[in-house]
């Protein structure tokens, strides 16, 4: 079995695109007004060719009506019955407003309104099959036929099969469409840009543009953004229509938003079946208070144009539990008793753990892919240089803070002859954020019993304690907060999630922003078996994913954080170690089990308390 350590890379729907890191990348570019950038010379986007060339609409479109109900990307019922979940129903784990039932055996059931179906009332009617829309994109509708086909020029509506170039014209504000083979360009008029000239000369945002009502819908790189309705985005589950706010400016079109509050408008972008989020080209207002308010929507779409919203799950409101760190116990137990704060941790300052503030609660529309700003505020980036030298710092491991001075983290990512800091609060590893706060390592501690061998890693832990001023080094904001740790095992079969930038050793081009996804917790002598890892796994190690492999079951950076919810708090349940390859049948990650370490993080933390 070739094992490798792993830095373990995030899947959504589908496999992350491999981005270049791009160091401290300015987005917020401004233009005087009228002046904003032309066309990228040279950049042919969206061209006959590469329409031709894309397999995920030319697989499509030679099936026909064809039926793929079956093809559940990551939501088929193979997941729960092949990983034997506990039953429980608080939080209901039903979907679409289905009502949970448990069942003997350590099982449950969902009782799922029409039409959904599946486990966990997560499947529900596939309007978008294969081959419906030809060479476009297939977007959800709330009114019959509940879908609508997005034709990639110059192919034409109804069903983006039969192609016309020039005729009708696709160039708005008065641009002259010019012919190019097979390929068409827009010659724009002063002021307008974009391949279609829909972005005016006064199209900027103010502030962090979530204001921004303009008509940019392409990525800083030249990628043209999904629609927000786009069943690429939103087939795993995801529930658009719920999402869909005025307030958001989201809606049936494909323009860049910030309905979550980060730094700058987005969107998604696919390539192939490979699915990511960027910042958008767009330009920064000089005059503040100067928003725009156009309103031309690709494909006439009103901006105004809502979507008709199904029910929502019941939010829980939840009670902020003590940060604490496990007692000494008289002998090594999961389940040490819970005491008070560590004296040298102001109480004022993180008082409380595993309780997020994100900016906006929309994780439905971004869940497994694009992480809100505070969703993940224990978050790591552990980054090093040589030893006493002035080069920059890169990022190498994820890592989860679990009091102002402690970092909790891999064993296996600790590297005592570089220098080492870490940087909390941030979404990105190519941009300076206001929200990051970057502390230098002072100690690094690794597991006296920490062994790797070809077949596994064993103790695979680590802590990172940080230089600071009287006991205080990172700062709680709504931007950096701590994890709680566990006070006992969960159970089997429960959902959790994991984060990362999956930047690797062997594959340093991860993604530059934060991404997140959901796994369950494995049976351990499920995953003991001769078929999954055998012999090599201990107590101090468990495994979680998905036992059939697939896009959705690779993990996070090594280090970075396995967060489940256990009595109403985020804990740090698991330590990002090691795995079998990625997204591998039956080898799904090993994480170590944190509750085995709690006795030796007391031991280690107050040690080194003054």
């Amino acid at each position: 079995m070739n094992l490798k350590l792993l830095s373990f890379c995030l899947f959504f729907v589908v496999l992350l695109v491999p981005v270049e890191l791009k160091h401290k990348k300015d987005k917020h570019h401004h233009d005087l007004k009228g002046q904003g950038p032309q066309n990228r010379p040279g950049k042919k986007r969206g061209r006959y060719e590469d329409i031709l060339r894309d397999f995920v609409i030319a697989e499509g479109a030679s099936d026909g009506d064809g039926d793929d109900d079956d093809d559940d990307h990551g939501n088929s019922d193979w997941v729960f019955e092949m990983q034997e979940p506990d039953g429980q129903c608080n939080p209901n784990p039903c979907f679409n407003n289905g009502v949970c039932e448990e069942k003997r055996k350590r099982n449950f059931k969902c009782d799922c309104p029409k039409p959904f179906k599946g486990k966990k009332c997560q499947k529900g009617p596939k309007h978008c099959r294969k081959g419906r829309c030809g060479r476009g994109e297939c977007v959800l509708t709330s009114t019959p036929p509940f879908y609508e086909c997005k034709c990639k020029e110059p192919f034409q509506p109804p069903h983006c099969m039969r192609m016309s170039l020039c005729q009708p014209n696709p160039c708005k504000n008065g641009g002259q469409c010019i012919r190019d083979g097979n390929d068409f360009d827009c010659l724009c008029p002063m002021g307008h840009r974009g391949r279609f000239c829909h972005v005016g000369p006064s199209d900027c945002y103010v502030d962090n543009g979530e204001s921004y009502r303009g008509n940019v819908s392409e990525t800083d790189d030249g990628h043209e953004c999904l629609y927000w309705n786009s069943h690429f985005i939103l087939e795993a589950g995801a529930d658009p229509f719920n999402s869909f706010e005025d307030s958001d400016g989201l809606g049936p079109h494909n323009l860049c938003r910030n309905p979550d509050g980060d730094q700058m408008p987005w969107c998604f972008f696919r390539q192939g079946h490979r699915l990511s989020w960027d910042y958008c080209d767009i330009t920064k207002c000089l005059q503040p208070g100067v928003v725009t308010t156009e309103t031309t929507l690709p494909g006439g779409i009103s901006p105004d144009a809502t979507l008709s919203p199904p029910p929502s799950p019941e939010l829980l409101t939840v009670t902020p539990p003590t940060n604490v760190l496990p007692s000494q116990a008289s002998q090594p137990s999961p389940t040490p008793a819970e005491v008070t704060p560590s004296a040298a941790a102001p109480l004022q300052q993180f008082a409380t753990c595993g309780q997020p503030q994100p900016k906006k609660n929309v994780a439905r529309i971004f869940g497994g892919l694009k992480v809100p700003p505070g969703a993940a505020p224990w978050q790591v980036s552990l980054q090093v240089r040589p030893k006493s030298t002035n080069k920059p710092f890169s990022h190498t491991c994820g890592g989860t803070l679990i009091a102002s001075c402690w970092v909790l983290t891999a064993g296996h990512c600790i590297a005592q002859t570089k220098d080492m800091q870490v940087v909390i609060g941030a979404l990105s590893t190519n941009i300076e954020e206001p929200t990051a706060q970057t502390i230098q390592v002072e100690e690094a501690i690794v597991h006296e019993n920490y062994r790797e061998t070809t077949a596994a890693v064993y103790n695979d832990i680590g802590l990172l304690r940080l230089k600071g001023t009287d006991g205080v080094c990172a700062n709680e904001t709504q931007f950096v907060k701590t994890a709680c740790l566990p006070n006992a095992q969960l159970p089997d079969g429960m959902e959790c999630k994991i984060s990362g930038w999956g930047a690797t050793e062997d594959s340093p081009n991860g993604s530059p922003h934060l991404l997140d996804a959901n796994v369950m917790l494995i049976n351990q002598e499920k995953c003991s078996e001769r078929r999954v890892y055998g012999t090599v796994l201990d107590n101090s190690m468990l495994c979680a994913g998905h036992l059939l492999g697939g896009v959705d079951s690779c993990q996070g950076d090594s280090g970075g954080p396995l967060i489940c919810d256990q009595n109403n708090a985020k804990v740090l349940y698991g330590v990002v170690s090691w795995g079998d390859q990625c997204g591998k049948k039956n080898k799904p990650g090993v994480y170590a089990r944190v509750t085995q370490f709690l006795d030796w993080i007391k031991l280690k933390t107050q040690a080194a308390s003054p």
